[in-house]
């Protein structure tokens, strides 16, 4: 089955095609600790979980988007536990460090390769990642700031239904964290007015500001001086970022680290040192004369790219992304139209460990699916 079908299956035809799939294998065949778990395997809890959701007050009356990401969020959530499973030497209990962070990944593998649309993918993507985040919500130290930073990432609403289908089902009555817990979230969501929109912050920049801040003050509305405008393009090899600048961004100075690699006859798969660091002085030089410009690289991994838009806040720069994701099949056709083609090798690994950004790295972003 493909994507559309899939969209359209109920959720015992999801069920049923999951079965198929070798990762639902794993994941039958993966235990859990019978203090949180007592139905036993992953797989067994997830047809639960699935079932739960039909039975929510409010299911009948979500729109089918709505349904078909809970679906997905229930069917990906604890995927990666075969992967990260592991009994403590000391206690004996069964955990799965992490799971909900490898499982964002290979939600967005199977989605991707299923043809799913890139703003549902990551919509599910997301949901899987934060999926635990409502049952902790008494734990946190500013429990506002948590449904506040999650609304911009998930739908508020959409991750309490899930919590609560998650937290049913399953066979066991030794839950130290009741279901009472998860009403939290959604009175502290409604009260901050994200329930079931993004916060409503004053501008962009109180927005961004709020997120990379060390002690972040809802109230703060930061005075707005930007010394200019960096563009940051974000995508695989050959998904579309010159044609994107070409068409969009023409006029402006551009630092793109092929163009680099190309000066410095430095190999993609060289060490990117030197590169990083003249395109660093670049940036440098234009953010010191107060000019706007794009910057031009893969980008597609949180932790690199959080490093460019560091060095650009710093000089004072609005900070805009543009994300470009046409299919793995175009962009793999794409690159081997180029002149200098990256390897095909390089290009996989580099989708499997894609983290598309998000509203909180930058005043603006765009999502496009543009192709060289």
């Amino acid at each position: 089955m493909n994507w559309e079908q899939l969209k359209n299956a109920t959720v015992d035809e999801v069920a049923a095609w999951a079965e198929t799939q070798p990762w639902c294998a794993a994941m039958a065949a993966c235990a859990q600790d019978a203090q949180w778990h007592a139905e036993g395997d992953v797989w067994t809890h997830t047809k639960m979980v699935l079932q739960e959701l039909r039975r929510l007050d409010e299911w009948s009356s979500l729109p089918q988007r709505d349904q078909t990401n809970l679906t997905f969020t229930a069917l990906f959530h604890d995927i990666a536990k075969p992967l990260t499973t592991e009994v403590d030497s000391v206690t004996g209990h069964v955990r799965s460090p992490k799971h909900a962070v490898k499982g964002e990944h290979l939600a967005r593998a199977i989605l991707r390769d299923l043809g799913c649309d890139l703003l549902t993918r990551e919509a599910i993507a997301r949901m899987v990642r934060n999926h635990g985040r409502p049952t902790f919500l008494l734990e946190r130290s500013e429990p506002t700031h948590e449904v506040v930073r999650l609304s911009w990432l998930v739908n508020n609403r959409l991750l309490y239904l899930f919590a609560l289908a998650d937290t049913r089902g399953r066979d066991t009555d030794s839950m130290s964290r009741p279901e009472e817990n998860l009403h939290y979230w959604k009175l502290a969501s409604e009260e901050a007015g994200c329930y079931d929109q993004p916060y409503p912050f004053a501008t962009e920049h109180a927005r961004f500001t709020f997120f990379r801040q060390a002690e972040p003050n809802l109230h703060y509305v930061p005075h707005e001086d930007f010394r200019c405008t960096v563009t940051l393009l974000s995508g695989l090899p050959g998904s579309g970022k010159d044609t994107w600048i070409a068409q969009n961004r023409s006029e402006l100075p551009i630092v793109a680290l092929d163009d680099i690699r190309v000066e410095l006859d430095i190999d993609p798969t060289d060490n990117q040192g030197e590169v990083a660091q003249l395109a660093r002085e670049r940036c440098r030089e234009l953010l010191r004369a107060n000019k706007s410009f794009a910057f031009n690289a893969t980008n597609t991994m949180r932790l690199t790219r959080g490093r460019w838009l560091d060095l650009f806040n710093d000089y004072g720069a609005r900070i805009e992304i543009v994300y470009l994701e046409p299919s793995l099949k175009q962009i793999l056709a794409q690159n081997k139209a180029r002149s200098s083609q990256v390897p095909e090798t390089v290009i996989r690994k580099l989708a499997e460990r894609c983290e598309p950004p998000t509203w909180l790295e930058c005043h603006r972003l765009e999502y496009g699916d543009s192709a060289e």
